[in-house]
């Protein structure tokens, strides 16, 4: 009966169901009382927050994760940034390679599924990639860690560190376990530390570029050529990323509870950190919550945009936004189609940029009210809360532990639709049995604008 089912399901709800299952797997295990370090059980709604969090790869937390979790409970959550950043198919295809087991075409629809491809063929090559540049970028940032923390804490502490703090940039996750050495919380202790920031940017920035980008500029060194795709992907990143640094040391150079106080060069490097960290990281060198209104708005925007398609970040990607932006001018100079580098965009991806980008505003805009009335936070905190929780990114204005119960079983709700994505719930639950349209309607004309 239970093969019977999972033949019957379609790949987008198998991947819902199964992150399901992870998450209340991993909720069940921090709950035990060997996960936390007073050696009592976790609350389960405690619990499933972090569990969310963790496999969402967001970042948001009700309690500390270096001071709270045990060794075992740190492991678990590792665990689970891991399966949640490159998808559970992805590491069970791992267990498929050791064990020479062929991958059949279910696994490949899945997979496909999964890492956002439109094909099956070379998707076991992709995967293999995956696993094999995973590997070589988390383990090149944990011994820079290593080396750069041993001094300081030892080897075994180092160790954990450098690996724990590696694989959570690289999988866009944000948590850290530094919180027990570290008073102003995240990475606040080496805002002024070259070697912390850089290797954490660079997995930040490698990790959100997208799987399929990573091949294509491996078969392609030379940008010229690369796909429309990738290319688009690169520019818009690159602009992101600098212009939002460029925003943020103008905005924050003299602020003392920020940057304020720090030299030009750390300055910015600070506000590089901070517009990198936004494409839904999640780490921070200083408090969020002395940001000012115009950084907070500035940070909301680029937690909107994200990562890009198929990678370990969330958001609603940044060649979403650039559909979207493209759509405009080209609607703007009366084009009735949108083009990018001598090629048409076609219509339906046009469609599904806008209701993806239209949906996330309404969902974070709207569970923004709740938690702001239900709590009686500040509205602005609180949309920054949602954005972060949708976006996958992990940012809070300290408001998280806070939050009642309804307020924290929406964000988990907000993380779990960031993560797997609006379009890919709503296309397979929503639109499964969804009978094709036997009417077609005369067009009538309305008047936009």
């Amino acid at each position: 009966m239970l093969r019977t089912f999972f033949r019957r399901i379609r790949p987008g709800q198998l991947i819902v169901l199964v992150f399901l299952g992870i998450i209340l797997l991993g909720a069940g295990l921090l709950c035990l009382p060997a996960a936390a370090r007073s050696g009592r059980p976790t609350p389960f709604l405690t619990s499933l927050f972090t569990a969310t969090s963790a496999t969402c790869v967001t970042g948001l937390i009700r309690v500390d994760t270096g001071t709270h979790w045990t060794m075992f409970g740190q492991v678990v959550i590792l665990l689970l940034i891991q399966v949640g950043g490159l998808g559970f198919m992805t590491i069970a295809c791992l267990f498929f390679f050791a064990l020479r087991r062929r991958i059949g075409l279910r696994q490949r629809m899945v997979l496909a599924q999964a890492l956002g491809s439109d094909t099956y063929s070379g998707i076991v090559s992709l995967v293999r990639n995956i696993l094999r540049g995973t590997a070589a970028v988390e383990g090149a940032g944990a011994l820079i860690l290593f080396f750069r923390f041993f001094p300081e804490f030892g080897f075994g502490r180092a160790l954990w560190y450098g690996v724990f703090h590696s694989v959570s940039a690289f999988c866009n996750a944000g948590f850290d376990v530094l919180a027990d050495v570290d008073v102003g919380g995240s990475l606040c202790r080496y805002v002024t530390d070259p070697v912390v920031n850089f290797t954490i940017m660079a997995l930040i920035v490698i990790g959100g570029l997208g799987f399929a980008v990573w091949g294509d500029i491996r078969n392609h060194p030379r940008f010229s050529r690369l796909s429309v795709y990738s290319r688009l992907v690169v520019i818009i990143t690159t602009v992101l990323i600098f212009g939002g640094a460029g925003v943020f040391a103008a905005l924050e150079w003299n602020n003392p509870n920020t940057i304020g106080e720090l030299t030009a060069p750390q300055k910015l490097m600070a506000a590089l950190f901070q517009s990198v960290t936004l494409r839904t990281a999640g780490f921070a060198t200083f408090d969020q919550n002395a940001l000012s209104d115009v950084s907070k708005a500035a940070s909301d925007l680029l937690m909107l945009v994200g990562g890009s398609s198929g990678s370990t970040a969330g958001g609603v990607k940044t060649v979403t936004v650039g559909v979207i932006l493209l759509s405009a001018w080209s609607t703007a100079r009366g084009r009735t189609s949108v083009h990018v580098m001598k090629r048409r965009i076609p219509r339906q991806a046009v469609e599904n940029a806008s209701a993806l980008f239209i949906l996330v505003l309404l969902l974070s805009g709207l569970s923004a009210a709740f938690l702001s009335i239900a709590d009686h936070v500040r509205l602005e905190n609180a949309l920054y809360e949602t954005i972060s929780a949708l976006c996958t990114v992990g940012l809070t204005t300290g408001i998280t532990s806070s939050l009642g119960t309804a307020s924290q079983i929406i964000l988990i709700v907000l993380m779990f639709f960031g993560r797997l994505g609006i379009m890919t719930i709503s296309v397979g639950f929503m639109a499964a049995n969804r009978a094709e349209e036997r009417v077609s309607y005369a067009e009538t004309k309305i008047m936009i604008g």
